[in-house]
């Protein structure tokens, strides 16, 4: 099938926002820095969002589909997003009802999603997932990992695997969301889609895999998606 004029000019503006963030952070990762990146991108965009991949500036369908198909309520129930960039999962989830706490490790993109919500119920704050405080760890009751694990270079991966699981209060859930792939496909250029076998350290950590989801979205192209629940039934190790 031919793709529209419309939806061939979004491809490729969408092409040319990852060109500049792998720009980035090959730039980083050859000075030993595979994080810095995040904070560069959003300085340089300094307050627009046409160089942010991810600014979608909505909720991802992914996260409010699941939200809607599941029984999951959130009054009176905390809530933590990693890597919560402009903030609009974070606002949806204050918004049905849980208490939520936002990191990201961009000091801009924190100061940017209060700028944008200033009326939010939302704790954010510029953090390293790689040092958060330890008093959160085992106590939230629903952790989303959108889109991180995914911008990572490989070998973190594991690392922040664990650091992940370790937010997940006894009893409470993770989800995650990113690209996928088989083992036989290329990883290509970041985002690097993941394989199954790349996210089984969460069982690893203590977590219990409830459901994984393998699907295609909406994009224009479409693109393979995983959409993985666990379960905490003890404290992470």
């Amino acid at each position: 099938m031919q793709r529209s004029g419309s939806a061939f000019r979004r491809g490729f503006r969408m092409e040319e926002k990852r060109k500049t963030a792998r720009d980035f952070a090959r730039q980083f990762i050859a000075k030993n820095d595979p994080l810095g990146w995040f904070e560069a991108l959003y300085e340089k965009a300094d307050g627009e969002t046409e160089i942010i991949p991810w600014a979608d500036m909505a909720p991802n369908t992914s996260l409010t589909q699941w939200l809607d198909t599941h029984t999951i309520a959130g009054t009176r129930l905390s809530a933590l997003e990693i890597g919560c960039g402009l903030g609009d999962n974070s606002e949806e989830l204050a918004r049905r009802g849980f208490a939520v706490t936002a990191f990201d490790i961009s000091e801009t993109a924190v100061e940017w999603s209060q700028k944008r919500f200033p009326a939010s119920t939302v704790s954010y704050e510029a953090r390293d997932l790689f040092g958060s405080p330890g008093s959160w760890q085992g106590v939230f009751d629903f952790v989303l990992e959108s889109y991180t694990l995914q911008v990572l270079p490989p070998e973190l991966r594991t690392r922040a695997i664990g650091a992940i699981s370790r937010f997940v209060a006894p009893g409470g859930t993770l989800l995650v969301i990113c690209r996928g792939r088989g083992p036989e496909e290329d990883p290509g250029k970041m985002p690097w889609p993941l394989t199954k076998r790349e996210l089984t350290p969460f069982k690893e950590f203590g977590l219990d895999e409830v459901t994984f989801e393998d699907f295609f979205d909406t994009e224009e192209p479409p693109v393979r998606r995983f959409r993985v629940t666990y379960n905490c039934s003890s404290a992470a190790v």
